[in-house]
C-alpha cells in the first residue's frame, strides 16, 4: 500500500494528484523551485522539499534531486505527472532502483514509445495503421506538404509544417535546433502533412494482470502550434467501424509494449474517416478530465491502484453524456500567441469544474508553461456542454496578465465548431476572425468605461455620501469630470465625460443612461489560503482583509474591492462589477468583462522609443541569434533571434527592411519585457 506520494511536477497536475491523494488517505510530498516557493501545490502538500534554482533544467527536469527529495520526506512512492520528466524511463529506473513505487508503466514501455520513429517500427508490427515516413533527402514537390517533427520530446515543439520547397532545408535545421535544446536530441523525420485531418486520441487503462480498457475517444483537434487549446470526450461524428479501429488500435498498441498504468494513443483521422497511429503518451494527459466526468472515473486513483497492484474490472463503465475542456492560457493569440506575465488578482469561474496551477495573487513568471487553468463543462449533449463552457468562461473572473480566453468563447461559438465540423487547422483558418479587436457598435466598451469613471468617483472620499452613493452634485453650472481609459490589450482610447447633477447622471454621449447607484468597495489584498473555490460560497471570516487604497500611485498588488455600479439604459436595468488593480480596471458584466488602463490626464514626455528599436515582446531567455551583425543590410520580417520563455521559442524579426545598427542579444542573455534588443535604422 502507497502511504506517503511524492509528485514530481509542479502547479494543476500536481495539485490534481495531490486532492486524489487526500481522498484515499495518502500523505503527500511537493517538490518546488526557488520560483515556486509560495506556489499553491507547494503550500498543500503535506511536506515539501525545495529544488534549488528556477530554470526547469536545475529543477524539476533534476531526476536525482527528485528521488533524493522522496527519500528524505520518506515518500514510498513518485508520480511523474506529465510533462519534465514523466515519459524518461531512466527516471523511472531510478525512483524503482531507490526502492519507490513509480506510479506509471514499465520503464521498458515508456522506451519503446519514447522515440516516435522507433514506436511506429513497433506499431506496424502490432498491425495498427499508420503514416510512411519520408527520407528528407528525397522530399519532392509532389509530397508537399509535409510536416518536420522532434523524434523526441512532444508538446509541439521541434515541430514545422512545410508547404514550400525551397523552405525545407532552413526549417529541418531550426526544427533540429529547437529539439536538441528542448529535449537534448535533435532526431528529426519528416511525414505527409494531412490537410483537414482531426486529431482523436483513446485512453488505456492496463493492469499488471493483463487487463486493458480503452475508454472511448477524445477530439484535441484546436490546436495552436501544434499545442492543444479545446478538447472532449467523446470525439463527435465518428461512426462505428472507426470507433471500433481506434479502439483496437489503441489495445494493440499498449499490449506491444506491455503497457500497464495510464497512457494515450494518439491518432490522425483523415477526412475520408480513415486512422493513422501518431504517438503513444506513456503518462497521464492534461485533457484526462473529459474522460473521467462522462465515465464517473478518477483516472490519478485508477493509477494509484494499478501501482499498488490492484487488478481493474473486466470491463470499464460505460460513458454518459459529453464534456468539454479548454486549456486557459496566460497568452495574447492575436500577438503571435505571445505569453503573458504578471500577477493574476483573481480567477473565479460559477458552476465548472476548474483545475488551477495559480491561485489568486500568485505570480505568472517566465520559466514555465503558460496554462493557468483548464475549465471543464459536463452535460447531457454535447450542444449544451459547448454552450455550458462558453457561457461560464464569458462570465468568468480572470483579472491580471492577458489571456486567451476571449478566443476560446469565439471557437467554442463558431458555427463550424458548433457543428463538429473541427480539424487541426482551425484556429489557424480562423485566427484572425476568432481575434479580431470587439466591435463596440452596441456601445458596450464605452459603458463600461462609464461605469469604471463612476465606479473611480465612489471610491473617492469626497464625493461619497454616508449611504455609500455618489454624491457631490453642484447647483451651480460646472466643467464636466474627464476620464480617460485605454482598452486593453487592443489600445482603443475612451473619454468619458459626466456630471453630476441635482437630476441625477448627466454623461455626454449616454442621454438615455440614468445611474441607479455606485457603491465603492473598500481595499483588500489577497489572503493566501482563503480563496473560495470556484463557485464555492466563502466561508465566513475566510475573506480578504482589509487595508487602504488604492489611491494614485497604489500597489498594484493591491485590489480596491468590486465597485458596484447600476446603471438604468434606455429602460434596461444594468450591473457592473469594477474591481481596480493600481491604474488597471476589470469591468466584469453578465455579457463579459472589459479591461481599461487608466490614463493619467498628463502624458509622460520621457516615454518614448526611439524609430526601429526592437523591444523584448516579453522576459525571457535568448536562444539563438541570427547570423547577422551591426552594419548588415536586413529585410522587414527577417528573423533576428529567438526568444524562450514558458517553454516555447519566439521568434523575433525586423521591424522594417533596413541596416542593423545595433545588436544587444547574445545566446543565453535573459531579457525582460522593453529591453531594447536592437536597433534597424530604415533607409529612406
Amino acid at each position: 500500500m502507497i502511504r506517503s506520494l511524492l509528485v514530481a511536477n509542479r502547479a494543476e497536475i500536481a495539485r490534481r494528484v495531490f486532492r486524489t491523494c487526500r481522498d484515499l488517505g495518502i500523505a503527500t510530498v511537493a517538490v518546488h523551485s526557488d520560483a515556486d516557493a509560495g506556489a499553491p501545490h507547494a503550500g498543500e502538500a503535506d511536506a515539501a522539499v525545495r529544488l534549488p534554482g528556477d530554470a526547469p533544467a536545475d529543477t524539476y527536469l533534476r531526476g536525482d534531486l527528485l528521488v533524493e527529495a522522496a527519500l528524505a520526506a520518506g515518500a514510498d512512492a513518485v508520480h511523474p505527472g506529465y510533462g519534465f520528466l514523466s515519459e524518461h524511463a531512466d527516471f523511472a529506473r531510478a525512483v524503482r532502483g531507490a526502492g519507490l513505487v513509480w506510479v506509471g508503466p514499465p520503464p521498458e514501455a515508456m522506451e519503446a514509445m519514447a522515440s516516435k520513429t522507433r514506436a511506429k517500427e513497433i506499431m506496424r508490427k502490432a498491425g495498427v495503421p499508420l503514416l510512411d515516413p519520408i527520407d528528407p533527402a528525397e522530399v519532392t514537390a509532389g509530397d508537399l506538404p509535409v510536416l518536420v517533427k522532434a523524434a523526441a520530446g512532444g508538446g509541439g515543439r521541434g515541430m514545422r509544417v512545410v508547404r514550400e520547397l525551397d523552405a525545407l532545408p532552413a526549417e529541418l535545421d531550426s526544427a533540429r535546433a529547437e529539439a536538441a535544446s528542448a529535449f537534448g536530441d535533435g532526431e528529426i523525420f519528416v511525414e505527409p502533412y494531412m490537410e483537414g485531418a482531426r486529431h482523436v486520441e483513446v485512453q488505456v487503462l492496463a493492469d499488471i494482470h493483463g487487463t486493458v480498457w480503452t475508454l472511448g475517444t477524445r477530439d484535441c483537434s484546436l490546436q495552436r502550434r501544434h499545442q492543444k487549446v479545446i478538447e472532449e470526450a467523446p470525439a463527435p461524428g465518428l461512426d462505428g467501424e472507426l470507433r471500433r479501429t481506434l479502439a483496437e488500435s489503441a489495445a494493440n498498441a499498449a499490449r506491444a509494449i506491455g503497457y500497464e498504468g495510464a497512457g494515450t494513443v494518439e491518432f490522425l483521422v483523415s477526412p475520408a474517416g480513415r486512422a493513422y497511429f501518431l504517438e503513444m503518451n506513456t503518462r497521464l494527459q492534461v485533457e484526462h478530465p473529459v474522460t473521467e466526468e462522462i465515465h464517473g472515473l478518477d483516472l490519478v486513483a485508477l493509477q494509484l491502484r494499478i501501482a499498488e497492484g490492484e487488478p481493474l474490472d473486466p470491463e470499464p463503465p460505460a460513458a454518459r453524456g459529453h464534456a468539454v475542456e479548454a486549456r486557459l492560457y496566460a497568452e495574447d493569440p492575436a500577438r503571435d500567441w505571445r505569453p503573458q506575465t504578471g500577477v493574476l488578482h483573481r480567477l473565479e469561474v460559477a458552476g465548472l469544474r476548474v483545475d488551477a496551477g495559480p491561485a489568486d495573487g500568485d505570480a505568472i513568471g517566465v520559466h514555465y508553461d503558460p496554462m493557468l487553468a483548464k475549465v471543464v463543462a459536463v452535460a447531457p449533449t454535447r450542444a449544451e456542454a459547448v454552450r455550458r463552457l462558453a457561457h461560464g468562461l464569458e462570465r468568468a473572473r480572470i483579472h491580471g496578465p492577458v489571456t486567451n480566453r476571449e478566443l476560446l468563447v469565439r471557437a467554442l461559438r463558431h458555427p463550424e465548431f458548433e457543428a463538429a465540423r473541427m480539424d487541426t487547422g482551425f484556429l489557424e483558418r480562423h485566427l484572425p476572425e476568432l481575434t479580431a479587436a470587439a466591435s463596440d457598435d452596441d456601445g458596450a466598451a464605452r459603458l463600461a468605461a462609464l461605469a469604471a469613471a463612476l465606479a473611480d468617483a465612489a471610491r473617492r472620499p469626497a464625493t461619497t455620501t454616508v449611504a455609500g452613493r455618489l454624491g457631490g452634485w453642484r447647483n451651480v453650472p460646472s466643467q464636466p469630470q474627464l476620464r480617460s481609459y485605454r482598452a486593453e490589450p487592443d489600445g482603443t482610447e475612451h473619454e468619458v465625460r459626466y456630471r453630476l447633477t441635482r437630476d441625477g447622471l448627466l454623461a455626454e454621449d449616454f442621454p438615455e443612461v440614468r445611474l441607479l447607484s455606485a457603491e465603492p468597495g473598500w481595499g483588500t489584498e489577497p489572503r493566501r489560503g482563503t480563496e473560495p473555490k470556484p463557485g464555492a460560497e466563502p466561508k465566513p471570516g475566510a475573506g480578504p482583509r482589509p487595508v487602504t487604497g488604492p489611491g494614485p500611485g497604489a500597489d498594484p498588488g493591491q485590489a480596491a474591492a468590486p465597485a458596484r455600479v447600476v446603471l438604468d439604459v434606455a429602460g434596461v436595468r444594468r450591473t457592473f462589477e469594477v474591481t481596480a488593480y493600481g491604474d488597471r480596471r476589470y469591468v466584469d458584466t453578465p455579457q463579459g468583462c472589459h479591461v481599461f488602463t487608466a490614463l493619467p490626464r498628463f502624458p509622460d514626455p520621457t516615454a518614448r522609443t526611439e524609430p526601429g528599436s526592437l523591444l523584448a515582446p516579453m522576459p525571457g531567455t535568448v536562444v539563438r541569434v541570427a547570423e547577422v551583425k551591426a552594419g548588415d543590410r536586413v529585410e522587414a520580417g527577417q528573423p533576428l533571434l529567438w526568444l524562450e520563455a514558458m517553454k516555447m521559442e519566439h521568434r523575433v524579426t525586423a521591424p522594417a527592411a533596413g541596416v542593423l545598427t545595433a545588436l544587444h542579444a547574445t545566446p543565453g542573455h535573459q531579457v525582460e519585457v522593453g529591453a531594447l534588443l536592437a536597433v534597424v535604422t530604415v533607409e529612406e
